[in-house]
């Protein structure tokens, strides 16, 4: 099978993006679009491996006050489904108490009516692209449902060109920072919760105006550290079959650090890189850490 239809059979085109086909069927997708959001709803908004799995972690200690049930009983995907794919039509989202805790990948301008005419709570997280890149590139060579990533340099390229899953992780990012509605949406990113958890932890309490004792907060961010986070079963994706995710090859939670980037790309390749961010990222206002 040629590499085009491949990707064909791994992947659809939805609102211009390419989803994995096989976590995202047509009836998933639509009723993703007739979704009945509630104002209180939160959703964890990210571009693929910028943290996404950290937060999930986050957010239901903070909601449940630190009772460690809200992260040692459900599976990571049940815990705070996406949206947009097959499992959630499974769950009964509408029956869940509020407040609900969804996540997506989506692009701001992919959110459905709903989506835009309650307002619910967003927390966006970014992360450094180079890193997003470095764990993407390790990501895809373990996932069946992704068409393979190929050579490092190959990879690169479609990376820069949002020729992968879910699009440019330029586009999310300047999609999701020029949204409308600012006071409803956190931003928060990978470095910052590396740099200081406890105060990370604190400010999405205050956010969720679920405001926690400092010795609440202590326990969360503990909990939360990436080699406390590693050995639970229902975080670490140990229970997803070896056939969908191969973790002989990588694991899915790899390192948790920043800069790791540097271990990846030759001098050449992050030359490249920053001379495209420079450029797509030139109108960009907001002050990223890692600048």
């Amino acid at each position: 099978m040629t590499s085009t239809k491949k990707k064909k059979s791994l992947y659809s085109l939805y609102k211009g993006v390419y989803v994995p086909s096989n976590l995202h069927h047509p009836q998933s997708l639509q009723n993703y679009e007739d979704f009945t959001f509630r104002r209180d709803d939160v959703i964890i908004v990210t571009y693929p491996k910028s943290g996404t799995t950290w937060m999930k972690e986050i957010v239901p200690l903070v909601v449940s006050r630190g009772d460690p049930a809200s992260v040692e009983t459900l599976q990571n995907w049940d815990r705070v489904p996406w949206l947009e794919e097959n499992r959630a039509w499974d769950l009964e989202l509408e029956n869940r108490p509020s407040p609900r805790i969804f996540a997506t990948h989506f692009h701001y301008n992919m959110m459905p009516q709903g989506f835009f005419k309650v307002k619910p709570k967003v927390i966006y997280v970014m992360r450094n692209p180079k890193d997003v890149f470095t764990s993407s590139f390790h990501y895809y060579g373990i996932a069946s449902f992704l068409v393979h990533p190929g050579s490092q340099g190959e990879f690169l390229q479609k990376f820069l060109d949002g020729k992968v899953m879910f699009g440019s992780w330029f586009d999310h990012v300047k999609g999701w920072l020029n949204a409308e509605d600012k006071e409803r949406i956190m931003y928060i990113s990978y470095e910052e919760m590396i740099m200081d958890l406890k105060d990370s932890v604190t400010r999405i309490a205050q956010f969720l105006e679920k405001p926690l004792e400092s010795e609440v907060i202590e326990k969360i961010a503990e909990c939360c550290l990436f080699k406390n986070m590693k050995q639970n079963k229902m975080s670490n994706y140990s229970a997803a079959p070896r056939e969908f995710l191969d973790q002989r090859k990588s694991e899915f939670l790899r390192k948790g650090i920043a800069g790791d980037w540097k271990n990846q790309l030759t001098s050449d390749e992050a030359e490249y890189f920053d001379s495209v961010y420079k450029v797509t990222m030139k109108d960009v206002m907001y002050k990223f850490i890692w600048d």
